[in-house]
């Protein structure tokens, strides 16, 4: 069933569940006021029956036993002595009309059956002598005849209000809902193709609505989807590129000993060495890979980080491998909130690449303030202008970078560990040399 039918169907189930509940309301109401109606007038034919004997009494006419019908109601005398039994042409005298006679009993109404006809029937005094009554009645099949009509005219309301209802909902559902059947389609040609794109939803993220902010948050969605898709299919293919390098040449060198006369060649254990030198850059290469991956979708284990001492900790690493260049540290007491191996892997790869580029006997500093910035400044060539916008991109290397060993993952592994921290990364040119720096959000602490 379609959302606008379900939409339609509940309103006229609504609307005619609110005619029922009024019907419900009036039906008794207009019996009611009917009823009270009936009884005023009985009451004021009753009223009017001294003034009616007293013509009959001038006219010489004797007293009738049978009801008159004066309007819409009969009358009745009752002459003296009033006894219980029947009465000619009406129902019979109860002794409660013989009390009322003599004044015992105030007035009363109640319902009668005569002839198959019911009536309302009032009987009070007549006030000219004692002993004699009055009675007025009213035949009640008027009203059933009213009262039929009220209750077809209700039910036909009811079950016609539903139906409007029920049609005017399901067309104004169709114009409400129209960004409904929009989204819908997009979401379902989005399915049957796999393309990321939202084309047809232009617009419609601008409102302030349930339907605007979800056209705006699938929008938002498939260009997010698009985007990881699309640095997926990069990263796959610099990848392959990267590892072709190393594979080919290692591959190459292998084939070398094999025709040759193997490791008895006097060129083996240059082959060897090259060799080892490739596997070595497949190593780090795949490291880098799985390290990229690793902080991209494992979730942080954050904590407060002491980041001035993770900084002395890489630099004392660092030191020991690194004797051709001078590492100094101006380290302020520093914390953070990150996670420690993360942060750790992010300063080792910053210092990595300073030393990768310093000359010997050139100095790497590293400075970290209490705000929660580290930067690690290099003497080394710097890098070109047109090349900052790019620095920490993934497999981006300048041009005079690219005959240096290398994946060109390091500083992305960076960049993506600061943006896990809600951090950031910039690089800052220096004569000579380059400054990173990595900004981490300080602890509340």
């Amino acid at each position: 069933m379609r959302l606008r039918t379900r939409v339609a169907l509940t309103v006229a189930a609504v609307v005619a569940a609110a005619l029922l509940a009024v019907s419900l309301v009036v039906y008794p109401a207009a019996a009611a006021g009917l009823a009270g109606q009936h009884d005023g007038e009985l009451v004021l034919a009753a009223g009017q029956a001294p003034r009616l004997l007293e013509s009959l009494k001038a006219a010489d006419s004797p007293l009738p036993a049978r009801p008159l019908p004066v309007g819409n109601t009969l009358l009745q005398f009752c002459p003296d002595p009033t006894l219980t039994g029947p009465t000619k042409g009406f129902v019979p005298l109860a002794e409660q009309d013989q009390a009322v006679a003599f004044g015992k009993l105030p007035p009363y109404f109640r319902d009668v059956t005569h002839d198959g006809v019911r009536y309302r029937l009032y009987t009070a005094p007549l006030n000219l002598g004692k002993g004699v009554l009055v009675r007025t009645a009213f035949p009640l099949n008027r009203d059933e005849e009213t009262l039929n009509a009220l209750k077809l005219l209700l039910a036909a309301l009811t079950l016609g209000g539903a139906l409007v209802a029920a049609a005017g909902a399901r067309l104004l559902a169709g114009r409400a809902l129209r960004p409904v059947a929009r989204l819908t389609a997009v979401v379902e040609r989005v399915t049957a193709t796999g393309t990321l794109t939202a084309d047809g939803l232009d617009g419609m993220g601008a409102g302030r609505d349930e339907v605007a902010r979800l056209a705006g948050s699938f929008t938002t969605m498939t260009h997010a989807l698009r985007e990881s898709v699309l640095a997926q299919r990069r990263l796959v293919a610099d990848a392959s590129h990267e590892l072709r390098t190393p594979l080919t040449s290692l591959t190459t060198n292998l084939e070398l000993l094999e025709e040759g006369r193997g490791t008895a060649d006097p060129h083996a254990p240059a082959l060897v060495h090259e060799a080892r030198v490739q596997a070595e850059e497949l190593r780090v290469l795949v490291n880098d890979l799985v390290e990229l991956a690793r902080h991209g979708d494992v979730e942080l284990h954050l904590e407060d980080v002491r980041l001035d001492l993770v900084a002395g900790r890489v630099l004392a690493r660092a030191a020991a491998r690194a004797p051709h260049v001078r590492l100094r540290g101006e380290l302020a007491e520093c914390l953070v909130t990150a996670d420690a191996d993360a942060v750790e892997r992010a300063v080792s790869n910053l210092v990595d690449n300073a030393i990768k580029w310093s000359p010997p006997g050139g100095v790497v500093l590293v400075r970290v303030d209490a705000a929660g910035s580290l930067s690690v400044a290099d003497q080394g060539p710097g890098i070109a202008a047109h090349d900052l916008p790019f620095v920490f991109d993934r497999f981006y290397r300048a041009e005079s970078a690219r005959s240096l060993p290398g994946s060109g993952l390091g500083l992305a592994i960076v960049r993506q560990i600061a943006e896990a921290h809600a951090g950031s990364v910039r690089a800052e040119p220096l004569r000579p040399g380059v400054r990173l720096v990595l900004a981490l959000p300080p602890s509340a602490t």
